[in-house]
């Protein structure tokens, strides 16, 4: 079936959804998502970040659909056309949904050991506002102990359900979900029982935010200090590919690889998560892959300056281009594509700018 996003045909299965469609052309085309995860059954429709302007439902019925849809539920129809970021109403819409996201949100970005890799911070950061119309007092709950390994913060919370679907279909023994409705809805466990099941630790993974934290690296290190690197083990629990965070040859924190989308690859066992921390436990395949516009990179992204070539697939786009495409060198007379950083030996110097 063909579909047409922000003026970007493709082709792709029956049955598709917009926002699958949507990564399959990358870049800004591909919509947000908080609570839709790929790898979990029944997962998405529930944070609304994902809304998209249907502007023409098929080849067959070619009437635009009266209200904005969630992507991720939304099947594609054939010759279906979508806006996402060259809609103003979607770009309205999810500015909106970012304000009830962060309403009982606290502002512990600076203490919160998911900074740096928060799919909320970059949602607030894109689409946000600089200031907040709430005037009530936000939600407070009572501290839980879940167990040894893992840290509960209700009150950043968004009600995503992504750890109750991931305990319930990688453990079959789900010992938390959500409680009361409404407003008083959280995540809790009943009768104050503990997450102790042998892949409970992929709870961690999949939070799009700090409310489910590692026990084990709380407080330890910033994330952007640490340099990321794939490793594996023989492990007869899970597949062993794992990503270490290490400073040094200090190992501070293990989790899962995950893909361009922030979706773990393959789910890791604790074992592999919380016991084995030191590097002599592992073998190690080299740096990870990370993205250079993220503040985990600090330098040690996988690859040199020049070495790999973006495929240019968005060439028909109506409005700016996505962040993939921006070519630095077209807007600074600093970073010059003669003058290749990387090969510099110490620091730069001004003399080295001087190349004819």
């Amino acid at each position: 079936m063909k579909v047409t996003i922000d003026n970007i045909t493709i082709d792709v299965e029956p049955g598709t959804t917009i926002l699958n469609a949507a990564r399959k052309i990358g870049g800004d085309v591909a919509p947000p998502a908080m609570c839709y995860y790929s790898k979990l059954k029944d997962s998405g429709g529930k944070c609304r970040t994902c809304l998209v302007e249907v502007t023409k439902g098929s080849e067959k019925d070619p009437r635009p659909m009266p209200k904005l849809v969630a992507s991720c539920r939304t099947t594609i129809m054939d010759g279906m056309e979508v806006r996402n970021f060259t809609s103003p109403k979607v770009l309205e819409a999810r500015k909106a949904v970012v304000e009830f996201l962060l309403i009982n949100h606290p502002l512990d970005c600076p203490v919160c050991d998911q900074a740096g890799e928060c799919h909320l911070q970059d949602l607030s950061y894109e689409h946000g506002s600089e200031k907040t119309r709430y005037e009530f007092p936000r939600r407070t709950f009572e501290k839980e102990d879940l167990g040894p390994y893992i840290q509960l913060h209700m009150t950043r919370c968004i009600l995503c359900y992504r750890c109750v679907f991931a305990a319930n279909q990688l453990t079959g023994k789900r010992e938390h979900g959500v409680l009361e409705r409404g407003d008083h809805a959280e995540i809790s466990t009943l009768l104050g029982k503990s997450l102790d099941n042998e892949f409970i630790g992929n709870v961690i993974d999949v939070c799009p935010v700090g409310a489910l934290t590692d026990k084990t690296f709380r407080f330890k290190n910033r994330v952007w200090f640490t340099k990321p690197v794939d490793a594996h083990r023989d492990c007869p629990t899970c597949s062993g590919k794992v990503r270490l965070w290490m400073r040094g040859e200090e190992v501070f924190r293990v989790t899962a690889r995950k893909d361009e989308w922030g979706e773990v690859e393959e789910w890791i066992c604790n074992d592999c998560r919380f016991h084995k921390k030191e590097s002599k436990d592992w073998v190690i395949e080299g740096p990870a892959h990370i993205a250079r516009t993220s503040v985990i990179s600090q330098g040690h992204y996988s690859g040199n300056v020049g070495t790999t070539q973006q495929t240019v697939l968005i060439d028909k786009v109506v409005g700016r281009k996505p962040k993939y495409m921006l070519d630095i060198h077209s807007i600074s007379d600093v970073n010059r594509k003669n003058v290749d950083l990387s090969k510099i030996e110490g620091p730069a110097h001004s003399d080295d700018f001087n190349v004819k």
